[in-house]
């Protein structure tokens, strides 16, 4: 790796919604190597500390913050946003990398009660978040909104109607929000993108350790994620603005 992409968001504020996974703690470290100031946000306090620390403690010196956000709460979400631009003087990104997965054996035994869950997951925080942050990246001059969607929301499957439909209409919305980006540029084009990066799953080295026959065909290493994420960054705003992604073979 060149020192250029090392230090390629030096001076860049990037947040990053649903840190705490192995998804969160890879974009973490790679955001942070790359010069980032990173401010990670998680449900889950005991995860969302541990992803921080492990960022912190790889790549000294790296500003790297944390709290507990309900991004199920709007105005809590707005919150965050407003106190991220106030404290750190820009918001460059919105990671978004919130997740969460319901399945069914076969269509007719899909309980609705998923789709509950997965709406909220899934589509109320890609709508908190992106109402909160959207301001701010318009103001950054290189904003970027990124989700992290799947494979399947354009070919769901029968076991699959609820996290499918769910992650269908995060991407819409997040269609949506690149439209903003677009009619806010004007004549110069966007200033600010929002891009999908599309999986067709994630897999990690726990998931190996614990299946090491499993061949993961298809599957997108985390940290192969987050290197796509920061990449982002690297390319004009208009080659990303409301394109998706593919990190995985286009059915």
């Amino acid at each position: 790796m060149t020192s250029k992409s090392k230090g390629a968001l030096d001076g860049s504020v990037v947040a990053v919604a649903g840190a705490g996974g192995p998804a969160g703690r890879a974009t973490l470290m790679r955001l942070a190597e790359r010069g980032a100031t990173v401010v990670a946000a998680d449900a889950d306090p005991a995860r969302l500390v541990e992803a921080v620390d492990a960022a912190r403690y790889a790549h000294g010196g790296a500003t790297v913050t944390g709290e507990t956000v309900d991004l199920l709460d709007p105005e809590a979400t707005r919150a965050w946003a407003d106190r991220t631009e106030k404290e750190f003087g820009r918001v460059d990104g919105l990671v978004h990398l919130v997740g969460g997965w319901r399945g069914s054996k076969t269509f007719a035994d899909a309980p609705l009660a998923d789709w509950e869950v997965l709406h909220n997951l899934l589509i109320r925080t890609v709508q908190h978040t992106s109402l909160a942050f959207h301001d701010a990246l318009g103001r950054s001059g290189r904003g970027r909104y990124v989700l992290i969607s799947a494979a399947g929301a354009g070919k769901p499957t029968a076991g699959n109607a609820a996290y499918a439909a769910a992650k269908a209409a995060a991407e819409a919305w997040t269609l949506a929000l690149a439209d903003a980006f677009k009619k806010e540029g004007g004549e110069s084009g966007p200033q600010a993108a929002a891009a999908i990066l599309v999986v067709k799953a994630l897999v990690h080295d726990a998931m190996r350790a614990e299946r090491p026959n499993a061949k993961f065909a298809g599957f997108t290493d985390v940290n192969d994620l987050a290197e796509a994420i920061v990449g982002v960054w690297d390319r004009p705003a208009e080659e990303v603005n409301g394109h998706r992604l593919w990190l995985t073979p286009q059915p």
